[in-house]
């Protein structure tokens, strides 16, 4: 059996490292990586791909930038094309990029069967092209994997039931499960940046709602800049807001405790979550990255599509409307814990997905 896995971005990689995994140790299964190149991130390098133990896609397409219909068109003709050729017999995707609607449009008009990774997530926020994309790939596909609850039933007020929709748990568990103590063992960023765990605050911001509005980003830099007189706020800085903060001459906003460093490799990412006091960011895959390694977060959004962890307490919403509602927010969470129960499964993600894809080719 041959399948197609289309990714767009560095953190899809890092969800299907674990399933990629388990696909390797079956015998009778070829997984090919396809990557679009939607997002340019120059920390993919070897080093990268060595420390998820995956190997580099066989396909890298370099489609990114452009317009969302120019971006979406291009990556589904390119797409295409591979599929043509290597005729696999699914075609797997993860999550909610413009990537993952074009492999599954591809796909499906092609009368490949298609598997959703992390179906069924909703911000119910029409306005968020990721809420389109996963939305429609979501009724399109053969095979929907959801991670929660939650997620199976938003897919059933839409319509989608049965035995095509399981809940198999968060694949980003699994990973935190493989991950979290090679970092522990491997990662030496602590000794690096002379941090101690527990004395500073980890911030994440790459959204566009963010970034592109000069409003909401000078809220945000505003509150890193208060709460840092308290603690120290290490922000590893997607290139893209590190170019609107300084297009618009922004790092006066930021007081002298907010640290500015270049975006870190994997595993040292995963050390910094796991050794910060609080966890700042508007990412999907932190909020349960700081849940995974026991970290309170604050979300710098209007809604999440992780409502779970809101209601277990380890996460609260702060979106970026007033400078002293945020700082009271990121200073409120500090030290606080969140109920004791996980809703994402119990690791073992990537072998339910494998077992019933398979079942399904049979």
């Amino acid at each position: 059996m041959k399948v197609i896995t289309i990714l767009g971005a560095r953190p899809q990689f890092i969800k299907a490292a674990a399933v990629s995994k388990a696909f390797s140790q079956e015998d009778n299964i070829d997984e090919i990586l396809l990557h679009t190149g939607q997002h340019f991130d120059a920390n993919m390098s070897d080093i990268f791909f060595a420390e998820l133990g995956i190997p580099k896609p066989a396909y890298n397409l370099g489609i990114g930038g452009g317009s969302q219909g120019v971006m979406t068109g291009q990556q589904l003709i390119e797409i295409e094309k591979t599929l043509l050729m290597e005729k696999p017999d699914w075609v797997l995707v993860y999550g909610d990029t413009n990537s993952t609607l074009s492999g599954a449009l591809a796909a499906v008009k092609l009368h490949i069967p298609v598997a959703h990774v992390e179906a069924g997530l909703r911000s119910f926020n029409r306005s968020m092209p990721e809420e389109i994309n996963r939305v429609i790939t979501d009724h399109i596909s053969t095979l929907l994997f959801a991670p929660t609850d939650t997620a199976i039933q938003n897919l059933a007020y839409e319509g989608i039931s049965g035995e095509t929709c399981l809940n198999v748990g968060d694949v980003m568990y699994d990973a935190a499960l493989l991950y979290g103590e090679q970092a522990k063992n491997q990662s030496s960023v602590l000794k690096k940046l002379e941090l101690k765990a527990g004395s500073y605050v980890l911030a994440t911001v790459h959204r566009a709602e963010n970034t592109d509005d000069l409003s909401r980003l000078s809220v945000i830099l505003k509150s890193f800049g208060a709460i840092s007189q308290h603690q120290q706020v290490v922000w590893p800085i997607h290139p893209r807001t590190r170019k609107v903060i300084d297009k618009n001459n922004l790092h006066f906003l930021l007081g002298e405790g907010v640290r500015l460093i270049d975006p870190v490799s994997y595993l040292d990412m995963v050390m910094l979550e796991c050794s910060a006091s609080l966890i700042a960011t508007d990412s999907g895959g932190v909020q349960k990255e700081a849940f995974f390694y026991s970290v309170p977060c604050v979300t710098l959004r209007d809604e999440t599509e992780w409502e779970e962890l809101i209601k277990l307490g380890w996460n609260r919403l702060a979106p970026p409307l007033d400078v002293e509602e945020v700082t009271t927010a990121l200073m409120m969470a500090i030290g606080t814990q969140g109920k004791d129960f996980n809703p994402y499964g119990d690791g073992k993600a990537a072998e339910k997905i494998i077992r019933e894809i398979v079942r399904k080719t049979v």
